[in-house]
């Protein structure tokens, strides 16, 4: 009798185990089935993976020391030590460990059907901002992603390339050179705009490229925020009359914009039947870092790794490169604009829990 209870049980242990692995299996297939196939980027700097290495601008970043610590050593183009947040997303995605430029010659359209940058550094929402570095702006970025659909259609067919572009996900980060290299540094439109009314002016063209995206299949969007502007290496070199510290002005325009572009986001889900739009903010996580560094294992925030870590970016940043940090690991920022693969890595992964991971379901 025990014997048979024993049987009894063991038979009852395994059929809840094997159930237990059939829910597993079922959980994991349908993440992996409900995976995006291609991220796709729009934006600036923070995003741009190379396309002003083959565009006439002084905004670029293809030599040393940018991409020291990239694979292979190589730099790309990406403002960075490294990988930039995108990489990070795409691997996360289980998609592929960095999303090349458009216009890189090296790719084609069978390694840009997995996912493809369109974004520029220096440029931003306004085309005026575009303008200041003669970089790509914001509508001719979308004209690159209109004749990158006809590609895909005759390399995948059409039907599974609408599928694909339904299906793909799509990221915008741009918006801090409109404030940074446009408004507050090149006379036009401060005369034009009060700083509010600009944001209003930014908001607007960001609602319109998210109608734009839909209406050309896009169904998976995430409208990226601004970051702490005031704690970049830069305006903290340059705030003497607050001693070095973040610029809160700027840290509040950075506020009051995202603020607008949660609501948006609010606003066209109403608006777009069938979107799945997030809004991804970055300035949480990065003030977190900025503010509390030891926490994230960094030890320096207020400079950057680059030459002196006070002013360059960019070709500066290499002519003075010998005055450069041996580990960018120990610093937030890369130069005195953009954040080092560590700070981008940690941003990446903030976002995909807190914004992205919807769209693994």
């Amino acid at each position: 009798m025990m014997m048979m209870e024993g049987r009894q049980g063991n038979k009852l242990l395994f059929t809840n185990i094997l159930f237990i692995l059939l829910l597993q299996l079922l959980d994991l297939s349908l993440v992996i089935g409900a995976k995006v196939p291609a991220i796709i980027v729009f934006g600036d700097s923070s995003v741009d993976a190379g396309n002003n290495n083959f565009i006439s601008t002084v905004a670029r970043s293809n030599f040393q020391p940018y991409g020291r610590d990239f694979m292979g050593g190589k730099p790309t183009g990406r403002f960075s030590n490294g990988r930039i947040a995108t990489d990070f997303i795409s691997e996360a995605f289980g998609i592929k460990p960095y999303i090349p430029a458009y216009l890189d010659p090296s790719y084609n359209i069978s390694q840009f059907a997995t996912g493809v940058s369109f974004a520029s550094a220096a440029t931003g929402y306004d085309n005026a901002t575009s303008d200041v570095l003669s970089v790509i702006p914001l509508w001719k970025q979308l004209e690159y992603y209109k004749v990158y659909q006809k590609k895909l259609s005759a390399y995948l067919g059409e039907k599974r390339a609408k599928e694909t572009i339904a299906k793909s996900l799509y990221i915008i980060s741009l918006g801090t050179n409109d404030f940074l290299e446009n408004y507050y540094t090149i006379p036009g439109r401060a005369s034009q705009y009060t700083p509010r009314e600009y944001q209003n002016f930014l908001a607007e063209i960001a609602e319109n490229f998210v109608h734009k995206l839909y209406g050309l299949g896009a169904r998976k969007i995430s409208l990226g925020g601004l970051p702490p502007m005031g704690c970049l290496p830069l305006e903290r070199t340059t705030n003497f009359a607050g001693g070095n510290d973040c610029v809160s002005n700027y840290n509040n325009i950075a506020l009051e914009f995202n603020d607008k572009l949660n609501k948006l986001t609010t606003k066209l889900k109403k608006d777009l039947p069938g979107i799945k739009l997030v809004f991804s903010n970055p300035y949480d996580i990065l003030l977190s870092i900025v503010k509390k560094p030891a926490q994230y294992g960094f030890q320096v925030t207020s400079m950057a790794c680059c030459a002196t870590g006070m002013f360059e970016m960019g070709y500066a940043c290499s002519r003075a490169s010998i005055f450069s940090c041996v580990d960018a690991s120990r610093f937030v920022f890369w130069d005195s604009f953009h954040p080092t693969e560590k700070t981008n890595g940690l941003v990446a992964n903030y976002l995909v829990k807190n914004a992205l991971a919807q769209f693994l379901h």
